[in-house]
C-alpha cells in the first residue's frame, strides 16, 4: 500500500482471472481479509496482546490468554458454509458491473440452488456499503442542492405529500458544473423538517445549500449554513432549478427500473439506495479491483445479518 491508497496488483486483483489465481481456497481468503479486519496487526479483543499462534481450524490463537478468534465472526461472512472463494466471486461481480446485477443474475453466475440465497446474500452486501463516519458533503467552492424525490409505482392522481410513492431525500454535491458525491435517505413524511435532520447528518456545517422555496428550508440559515433559495414559479427556466440533484434523481429512478425492475419492497428501499450511493460516488474510478477492495474492507465490519432478519420486515 503506497501512501496509505491501496494499488492495484499489490493490494487488490486487477481481474477475474487475478481473483481466480489469488484466491483459489478459504485459507488464502481469511489471510485477506484478516488484512482488512487487523491492517495495523492482530490484536486480541479480549486482552488486547499482539502475539498469536493459528490454529488448524482457521482461527487466531492469541498467546497471552488462549482466547481463540475467527477472521469472519461478527462479520457478514460468520458461520457462512459456502467457501469464501465463492463470496469473493460474488463481491467482485457486483462491484465490477456498473449497473449492478440482480439476484436473479447473480444466481445464476454463480450457480446458487435457490433465489433466496442470491437475494440474501445482495442484501447482505448492499448493509456493508454504507461506511460508517463517512464524510460530510460540502467544503470549500462546493455547492450541496438539498430535496425530495418520489421513488416507487405509478401515481394514481396524487403529487408530494399526497401521493403513495416512497418520499426520498437528496443531498447533491455540485462543483461548477461538475456533480460530486450523493446521499440518499427515505424519509418517513414528504414535506417535513425531517429533511433538516437530514441536511446536518450528512452536510457539513458552513456549506453552501441550493433548495426551491419551500419555507421550512428557511431555516437552513439559522443552522449554521449559506443558504440560497429558489422559488420555482419565479424562475423563467425551471431545467436551472437544482439541476444536479434533479439528474441525480432522475438516474437513480432509471437505475431501479434498469436493474431491479420495480421489484423493491419499501421495506429494503434504504438498502437499495445505500447500493446506489456507494456506485454513484465511486462512478469515476477506473478500477474495478479498488471497488471489491473497499467493499470486501467494509464487509469485515458489517454485522452478520441472518437471513431471519433480512426477511422479518418484509413478512
Amino acid at each position: 500500500m503506497k501512501d496509505g491508497h491501496p494499488e492495484a496488483g499489490i493490494d487488490y486483483p486487477r481481474t477475474y482471472a487475478d481473483l481466480l489465481a489469488w484466491f483459489p481456497d478459504d485459507d488464502a481468503c481469511l489471510e485477506y481479509l484478516a488484512g482488512l479486519r487487523w491492517p495495523a496487526g492482530f490484536r486480541c479483543p479480549a486482552c488486547g496482546a499482539d502475539g498469536f499462534w493459528k490454529t488448524g481450524r482457521g482461527q487466531w490463537m492469541c498467546k497471552a490468554c488462549a482466547r481463540r478468534t475467527s477472521v469472519t465472526a461478527g462479520t457478514i461472512f460468520h458461520r457462512t458454509r459456502t467457501p469464501l472463494a465463492t463470496w469473493f466471486a460474488a463481491v467482485w461481480f457486483v462491484t465490477s458491473q456498473k449497473g449492478g446485477v440482480s439476484a436473479l443474475g447473480l444466481q445464476r453466475v454463480l450457480g446458487f440452488g435457490s433465489y433466496e440465497t442470491a437475494w440474501a446474500w445482495l442484501h447482505k452486501l448492499r448493509r456493508a456499503m454504507v461506511r460508517p463516519g463517512r464524510d460530510l458533503l460540502g467544503g470549500p467552492g462546493v455547492v450541496v442542492e438539498l430535496d425530495e424525490t418520489f421513488i416507487g409505482g405509478v401515481s394514481r392522481g396524487g403529487y408530494g405529500a399526497s401521493t403513495d410513492k416512497a418520499c426520498v431525500m437528496l443531498a447533491v454535491e455540485k462543483n461548477g458544473r461538475k456533480i460530486g458525491r450523493m446521499r440518499a435517505q427515505v424519509a418517513t413524511r414528504p414535506g417535513t423538517i425531517e429533511i433538516l435532520e437530514f441536511a446536518q447528518a450528512v452536510i457539513a456545517s458552513g456549506s453552501e445549500v441550493h433548495t426551491d422555496g419551500a419555507q421550512m428550508f428557511r431555516r437552513l440559515a439559522d443552522m449554521g449554513y449559506i443558504h440560497r433559495r429558489t422559488v420555482a414559479m419565479r424562475t423563467a427556466d425551471k431545467e436551472t432549478l437544482l439541476p444536479g440533484l434533479h439528474m441525480v434523481a432522475s438516474l437513480l429512478k432509471r437505475w431501479m427500473i434498469g436493474t431491479l425492475h420495480y421489484g423493491i419492497a419499501t421495506e429494503h428501499l434504504p438498502y437499495y439506495l445505500d447500493e446506489y450511493t456507494f456506485r454513484f460516488n465511486r462512478r469515476d474510478s477506473r478500477s474495478r479491483g479498488l471497488l471489491f477492495y473497499r467493499l470486501l474492507q467494509q464487509a469485515v465490519a458489517s454485522a452478520p445479518h441472518p437471513l431471519k432478519d433480512l426477511t422479518l420486515s418484509a413478512n
